[in-house]
């Protein structure tokens, strides 16, 4: 017998049996527009409500009134980004304005599928990221979310506030690598 063939002898003789998957109980939670916008601001993000969609145009006018360089498929945009976009161009965005999918209360998180993100280095790369998010699409917890996840498209990120780190001597870094500033506008 080889060492291959005694070790895979082994471990057929020393299989456990197989037990039953636990049940795991659905927690509701609280998945209100408030509690969403209480733990966005709680890790760095803002949030604004709108009336309307049509309203992120007026929304990013009244904030973002000084940046110039802005990607976007949801408001006015100076800069074309497709999949195709170089990273000199990408690194140029001031602002990117993109459509979430998905918020979640219980930790201030929202999910960018791929599809809407224009290029995926684009809410990464940006000085600054607002994310447009329907009220209605509000959860309260990461599992509710992800049973969402095959109607919407399950290949994206959950993106909560904006980039931030700490070193060993506790100094919190705001857009160490990554968007400076979240906004998250709910309609």
């Amino acid at each position: 017998m080889t060492s291959r063939e005694k070790i895979l002898a082994s471990i057929a003789s020393n299989k456990p049996t197989l037990v039953t998957l636990p049940n795991v109980p659905i927690f509701e939670g609280d998945g209100s527009i408030e509690r969403f916008k209480t733990v966005l601001e709680g890790i760095g993000g803002t949030a604004v409500e709108l009336t309307t969609k049509a309203e992120c145009q007026e929304a990013i006018d009244k904030y973002y009134h000084d940046l110039v360089n802005v990607a976007s498929d949801i408001v006015k945009a100076n800069v074309a980004v497709n999949l195709d976009t170089t990273k000199e161009i990408l690194e140029q965005v001031d602002l990117a304005v993109i459509q979430g999918e998905i918020g979640v209360a219980e930790n201030g998180t929202v999910w960018v599928p791929e599809s809407n993100m224009l290029n995926r280095a684009l809410p990464f790369i940006t000085q600054h990221l607002v994310l447009v998010l329907d009220k209605n699409n509000i959860v309260a917890n990461m599992q509710q979310a992800y049973d969402k996840l095959e109607d919407i498209g399950n290949y994206g990120v959950f993106i909560a506030g904006p980039s931030k780190t700490a070193d060993i001597e506790q100094s919190l870094v705001i857009g160490a690598h990554g968007a400076r500033s979240m906004m998250v506008l709910i309609y």
